[in-house]
């Protein structure tokens, strides 16, 4: 057998109590309200007069909970209110009046926007606290306003990589990818020209290089164009990768840059410009004539004794750059029966850096 349900129409007497309790509920409610609007009036005069900055409180808020022992939160409150007063001036009207509580006001002049007052001042009078919180969340908000980025390029180094960052509008990039992807190409395209694998019926070589890609292609842009208008720039210049090099102690570094590996030194420094510096005690007192490790007489002899890359298996042709057998440094001679041609893809990993 079921329960019957309770009821809750409240007796006739106490209906009527009740009725009366909200009488006074709302009649206090609204002097409370008025009291805010007047407390916000009296605050928004102290911030906007600068007249807190004598009292030595660090903030308004802070003013604010001192002087009515309220909490900081509620102090924050009525100073974000007095603060936008001005934006608001419907919503505080209704305040005064009685009509809207500080916390539908002070949710109003925490989160909503701009030429808002009359919207939120009829819709406060039938929504609560909540309701108004959700239906400010929901309100558009405007882009934030960012600074417009620039093109940039900079550079980070580290102790074993240096680091380039280029940034590049839509039209910039564009013309960039497709001059690499161009270069990339013809990379390729004389890869296969030196590697064909179906030549004389032998298989793949275990020499082969691999296949060129974005980074071969960088490089390649880079020295197809860094001499190009050498005779525009100051004292006409070429571009020049500059290696100081201490012969005695077999220590080099890049100008205004980091110290090199000892592979690296010696296979920048196989085929290179070099100017001779003279020193006495450490400092340098004097220049020599720059002269070429391997100059143009050697490299043609070495290119009619053997046009093709050195490695086996390769074959390739193009992109030789000529190398020591036994690196000078270590007492090799620069002459034609110690050089061979290597290709740049890997001359560095078969000729310096393992001494082969």
């Amino acid at each position: 057998m079921s329960s019957p349900a309770p009821s809750f129409v409240p007796s006739p007497p106490r209906e009527a109590r009740l009725e009366v309790l909200f009488e006074e509920l709302a009649e206090l409610t609204g002097q409370r309200n008025t009291i805010d609007g007047r407390i916000v009036d009296i605050i928004a005069e102290i911030d906007g007069d600068g007249l807190w900055g004598n009292t030595g409180c660090r903030s308004v808020a802070a003013l604010v909970a001192w002087k009515t022992g309220t909490s900081p939160t509620n102090a924050q409150t009525l100073a974000t209110v007095a603060n936008r007063l001005g934006e608001f001036p419907r919503c505080a009207a209704a305040m005064r009046e009685g009509q809207l509580s500080l916390d539908q006001v002070g949710v109003i002049a925490a989160r909503a926007g701009q030429g808002s007052d009359e919207h939120y001042a009829e819709l406060a009078r039938s929504a609560s606290v909540t309701q108004l919180r959700t239906a400010i969340k929901l309100e558009p908000r405007p882009e934030p306003s960012r600074p417009q980025s620039e093109p940039s390029i900079s550079k980070t180094t580290d102790e074993e990589f240096t680091y380039w960052r280029v940034k590049l509008r839509y039209p910039e990039a564009a013309k960039f990818e497709a001059a690499l992807q161009s270069h990339r190409d013809a990379l390729i395209a004389d890869w296969k020209r030196n590697h064909d694998t179906k030549d004389e019926g032998q298989g793949e070589s275990t020499q082969r290089p691999p296949m060129p890609n974005s980074l071969d292609a960088f490089m390649r842009l880079v020295e197809a164009g860094w001499d190009a208008e050498a005779a525009a720039r100051p004292h006409g210049h070429h571009t020049t990768v500059i290696v100081h090099v201490d012969v005695k102690d077999r220590v080099a570094g890049l100008h205004l840059g980091p110290l090199l590996t000892d592979a690296d030194r010696r296979y920048l420094t196989c085929d290179a410009t070099c100017e001779v510096w003279f020193e006495r005690n450490g400092q340098p007192v004097g220049a020599g004539r720059a002269t070429r490790v391997i100059n143009r007489r050697l490299r043609r002899a070495l290119e009619h004794r053997h046009p093709t890359c050195a490695v086996p298996g390769c074959g390739a042709t193009r992109g030789l750059h000529a190398h020591h057998i036994r690196h000078w440094e270590d007492g090799g001679a620069t002459e034609l029966d110690n050089l061979v041609l290597v290709r740049v893809s890997h001359g560095s990993l078969v000729w310096c850096r393992d001494g082969s």
